[in-house]
């Protein structure tokens, strides 16, 4: 049901919702607006009624087998009605000058209810507030920033914009939810870093009884108790031994957990992307995402192993150190920690220009990427346009600009570490000249100086290594901020929560009421009405950007309508599983993808498991066989990267086997034969005319000759159908479609003129 509104305080609320809010509403109150919401909180698809009164704010939700639920907000000065629309979803914020009150959302069928409806809250509570309304204008305008628009309903450029958060290192604590399921590996990981830091302890303060009890009698003219040496040296290499086994256990399993936490994110990642609808590719460019996937996760798992096990290694040396020290001798303690400070205060300085330079070089990175993208799939155009050296002089600026970037932030860095080197010297030299006079006054043993000493070196080498993990920090920050943006990505083609059956057999009726869609504030599909018969083959005609191939876009749910619905066999197609939804569907394209593998894989990719009599079936009936056959290996022979070595008819013919195998009982063919010459188009045409029988078929063609078996003609004129009929008719109307026909008929005269004159010439 289409939300509605109206100015009027009499507004007549949707059916199923009008017994239980009127039940809410006090005597005295009147309702100004509604909005029917389609999604909850999860962005699963879930009915409520949201309704604007001259007191309060409503909101009923449906609950499966019982009432609705309300809950309600009084209007109070302050408040706000705000409104975002992005990637298909769009969301009211009910707001006031501390907090988020509540929030809904819907799809886009609803936006324009949904602006309207926060116009009606703005009046009223400037009505309650200063006693007058706000000045209405003749023109559209956005209702937040007031912004004038083309057209009333038109989203508004500036209030949609993305927001972009800030890099911020707590973006790494997100990760703890592809770590938790290997929590107990990771614990052990920690006791094992704890013990090996500890056992690395040992050998240091062993050399203070070496050396008062050992070495200084002995040049005081003792004799050397050999015993007591064994046993110190037996204790430095016990602990030697002992460390290197906990040191390479804890690593081994940390290393394990890492790679397996990277995988997780990685396979997350991409089964998310997967699930993303086709709107968010068409923003994005493909080597950046490659570039998020690929390098981006592998950079986290390197941190993970490596990095993060050194930086605990560190702050365990550094803390157990520092106690081993006070206990021994306090003062000297103090000298040894005295750059400490300095250190810290260098290192926070020097984070926030580290954080946003390896970010911008993530996005540099990602440029370079994406020209070879672009370059490598696309190398015979680049090669029969002689484009090489342009696209050598495009990677080289990219390769310039990334130089240029690591080059500032290197600046920074390169500056940084030697710094903190310099500190740990010049503490070194602090705790040498503060020992010696220790020591002068008799205050410690030269054996308590050597343990410092000892001590120090791995006190300082640790600290410096711990000052070093803050590029790499920075590094798996922006890194998980990229691959966190995808996932925080919410489809603008949700899934239902609770999908419908589609009946058994399915008939393949499609319905098409009111159906309106726009791609930003472009208009593309404007209340079309549209109804296929079941086995009826239809042909949408009509000049470029008439809408054609963004209607098939719909009707296979690529995208969602932003008003009106579609539905097949009487249900809407948002209230089903998109899988399930699909897999009726088969679809021939105007430029057919193979993938990589052999001529089999490529026609089975819809239906795995079937059998290479299947396999061979299909291919006959799409008048594959033949050419197959000839082929080297038949139907083993491999297929290059997006069909290379295969002509466009044979490719055509094998995309329409891979259609034929999956017996879809909805069929889409968009331009199918429009690249290829006449006798292969001949070729083609029959292959389509054994996989239309008994199919509701949708085929979408320029050269409308190729339509001549279609049941019916659907012309379409800037997102509106404007005629409906077979050829004879339309042709008997002298109407679009008499244009469109004289015109390429023209064309085609034209055409075999110029060919005559070539040939007498």
């Amino acid at each position: 049901m289409n939300s509605s509104l109206s100015a009027s305080a009499k507004v007549v609320l949707p059916e199923g919702w009008q017994t239980s809010a009127f039940a809410q509403l006090s005597t005295h109150e009147n309702v100004l607006a509604w909005l029917e919401v389609d999604l909850n909180a999860q962005l699963h698809f879930s009915l409520g009624l949201l309704i604007v009164t001259d007191q309060r704010v409503l909101f009923g939700s449906q609950q499966a087998g019982s009432s609705p639920v309300w809950d309600s907000w009084t209007l109070a000065a302050g408040m706000k009605m705000k409104h975002t629309d992005h990637a298909g979803v769009g969301t009211l914020s009910l707001v006031d000058a501390t907090h988020r009150i509540a929030s809904w959302r819907f799809t886009l069928t609803h936006n324009v209810t949904a602006m309207r409806l926060q116009e009606k809250f703005a009046e009223r509570l400037e009505v309650l507030t200063h006693g007058k309304s706000l000045a209405t204008s003749a023109q559209a305008r956005c209702p937040q920033c007031k912004l004038q628009l083309e057209h009333v309903g038109d989203e508004c450029p500036v209030c949609s914009r993305e927001q972009h958060a800030p890099l911020s290192t707590w973006g790494l604590f997100r990760l703890w939810r592809f770590a938790h399921p290997y929590r107990w590996r990771l614990l052990a990981g920690f006791l094992l870093t704890l013990a090996s830091t500890a056992a690395t302890l040992v050998p240091p303060y062993l050399t203070m009884p070496l050396m008062d009890d050992v070495l200084i009698p002995f040049q005081n003219g003792k004799d050397i108790d050999h015993d007591l040496v064994y046993m110190y040296l037996g204790g430095l290499l016990g602990a030697a031994l002992l460390a290197w086994g906990l040191g390479w256990l804890k690593t081994y399993i940390l290393a394990l957990v890492s790679e397996r936490i990277g995988a997780d994110l990685r396979t997350t990642a991409y089964e998310h992307l997967m699930r993303l609808s086709l709107e968010y590719f068409g923003g994005r460019r493909t080597g950046d995402l490659m570039n998020r996937i690929g390098a981006e996760t592998d950079r986290i798992c390197v941190f993970l192993s490596l990095h993060l096990l050194d930086f605990a290694t560190d702050v365990l040396m550094i803390v157990m150190t520092a106690s081993i020290l006070i206990s021994i001798d306090p003062k000297l303690a103090a000298a040894t920690l005295l750059p400490l400070p300095f250190i810290v205060w260098l290192i926070h300085t020097v984070r926030d220009k580290l954080r946003t330079g390896f970010e911008k070089i993530d996005r540099v990175w990602s440029e370079l990427t994406n020209v070879l993208a672009d370059t490598i799939p696309g190398i015979r155009v680049v090669k029969a346009f002689a484009q090489e050296t342009r696209e050598a002089n495009r990677f080289r600026d990219a390769n310039k600009h990334n130089l240029a970037v690591n080059d500032r932030i290197n600046f920074v860095w390169s500056l940084f570490s030697p710094t903190v080197t310099l500190m740990t010297e010049v503490g070194l030299l602090v705790v040498w000249g503060f020992g010696i006079y220790l020591v002068s006054h008799h205050q410690i043993s030269v054996g308590v100086l050597a343990a410092f000493l000892a001590y120090i070196g791995r006190f300082y080498t640790r600290l410096d290594s711990m000052s070093r993990i803050v590029s790499h920090t920075q590094k798996a920050a922006a890194g998980a901020k990229r691959i966190f943006e995808i996932l925080d990505h919410v489809s603008s083609v949700p899934e239902t929560t609770h999908p419908q059956k589609l009946p058994t057999p399915l008939q393949g009726n499609i319905e098409i009421q009111d159906a309106g869609f726009r791609y930003g504030n472009r208009a593309v599909i404007r209340g079309m009405n549209l109804s296929i018969r079941p086995g009826e083959m239809i042909g949408l005609v009509g000049q470029s950007g008439s809408g054609k191939s963004t209607l098939v876009n719909l009707i296979c749910r690529f995208y969602d309508l932003s008003e009106g619905s579609i539905k097949l066999d009487g249900i809407d197609i948002r209230n089903i599983a998109l899988s399930d939804f699909r897999s009726h569907i088969g679809m021939v394209l105007q430029e057919p993808f193979l993938f990589f593998g052999t001529i089999a894989d490529n026609i089975a990719y819809g239906k795995p498991d079937a059998t290479r009599e299947e396999i061979v079936s299909a291919a006959r009936a799409a008048h594959a066989h033949e050419f197959i056959l000839r082929l080297p290996q038949g139907y083993d022979s491999l297929v290059g990267e997006r069909g290379q070595g295969l002509s466009g008819g044979e490719r055509q013919r094998i995309s329409i086997a891979r259609a034929l195998l999956i017996n879809p009982r909805i069929l889409i063919l968009d331009e199918a034969t429009a690249s290829v010459d006449t006798e292969t188009e001949q070729e083609i045409q029959k292959a389509l005319d054994n996989l239309v029988q008994g199919r509701t078929t949708i085929a979408i063609a320029h050269r409308l000759s190729t339509l001549n078996k279609a049941d019916r003609l659907v012309v379409m004129e800037q997102g509106v159908v404007v005629e409906e009929g077979d050829h004879d008719t339309l042709m008997a109307r002298q109407g679009a479609y008499y244009r469109l026909y004289e015109a390429q008929a023209k064309n085609a005269e034209d055409a075999v003129a110029r060919a005559s004159t070539k040939e007498s010439v």
